[in-house]
């Protein structure tokens, strides 16, 4: 296999890859990924590491002081670097068949504490310093605001993240089959939690009680999806796959919308981050995750709910 061919293997897909991922950040972590598969090192290593850079990161996002504001752009590196690491470990582990269910919940952890951590960060630094709109007492006055808007947009990015890799992994089922999803079912995952004991089995269940409660709470937004894929069971078997008439029908509908997944993860929010950093505005990174990804998120399961509604009917119809 050429280095070229062994880069393309390392790629989840076309349909759900990104373009300035494309572009920068996977071209980078295939190059860590061939560095630390010839040290030896896993890929939940890698994920490890990019926890410390990315926490690190948002942390140095925090300091507004003039003769500290060489830290932001830190910052903004090691959040960068922490995601060619992110990258990294997901080829990694596809180059070398190291997959695993702690890998993917580790790798969902990863971001969300690096967003926990720039979210903090960006509370503090306008109770402690303000900003170049509201001015330097606004928040320290009106403390609950900024509270609140950073809650809010914690709670809004964690929903938007979720969702957006639960129609990425549906996507990959009807594009790679079972073995190229990582689509869960949380009834399966909760009998594998009841089954373990904590004395015991206390590394393995910690991760299930974490994992069965996310993978929950994407069934409970996505209805319809949840019915299709009981139909599909019901014909198809738990394991099995539709035809591949079926297949391409599906991905035909839901290819428009992975531009919109792309969007709720990681490239786009942490752009506008950046931006409201280096204008000095942090507040409107939060209004930004609130109201503009929110309203995309909402378009997108309005959308998404409706396809599952249309393929159900179709397979009905086929049947």
């Amino acid at each position: 296999m050429t280095l070229k061919e062994e880069y393309q293997a390392s790629l989840k897909s076309s349909d759900t890859e990104e373009w300035f991922d494309l572009k920068f950040h996977r071209p980078l972590g295939f190059l860590w990924a061939k560095l630390f598969e010839k040290l030896g090192v896993s890929p939940n290593a890698i994920t490890v590491a990019s926890i410390f850079m990315g926490v690190a990161g948002g942390i140095m996002l925090y300091f507004h002081q003039p003769h500290l504001a060489w830290l932001n752009w830190v910052g903004m590196l090691l959040i960068t670097w922490a995601d060619t690491f992110d990258s990294a470990d997901g080829q990694l582990a596809r180059m070398t068949q190291q997959y695993s269910r702690l890998g993917r919940i580790l790798d969902g952890v990863s971001g969300d504490l690096w967003f926990a951590a720039i979210g903090f960060a960006l509370v503090f630094r306008e109770l402690d310093f303000g900003d170049s709109l509201t001015g330097p007492h606004f928040f320290a006055e009106h403390e609950w605001l900024i509270w609140t808007l950073g809650i809010l947009s914690g709670a809004s990015h964690a929903l938007q993240a979720a969702l957006a890799d639960c129609y990425r992994q549906f996507h990959l089922f009807f594009l790679k089959g079972q073995q190229g999803s990582e689509l869960e079912s949380a009834a399966k995952l909760k009998q594998q939690y009841h089954q373990l004991e904590w004395g015991r089995n206390f590394w393995s269940k910690l991760p299930l009680f974490f994992y069965s409660g996310y993978t929950a709470n994407q069934e409970r937004w996505t209805p319809n999806m949840q019915r299709l894929r009981a139909a599909l069971n019901e014909r198809y078997g738990e394991d099995g796959v539709p035809s591949q008439e079926f297949r391409d029908y599906f991905r035909g509908l839901s290819l428009p919308l992975m531009k919109y997944t792309n969007i709720l993860t990681f490239n786009t929010r942490i752009i506008a981050c950046f931006i409201a950093v280096i204008c000095n505005v942090p507040w409107l990174y939060f209004v930004f995750e609130i109201v503009v990804l929110n309203i995309l998120l909402i378009y997108m399961v309005c959308r998404h709910e409706g396809i599952c509604k249309k393929a159900l009917k179709e397979l009905e119809i086929k049947g």
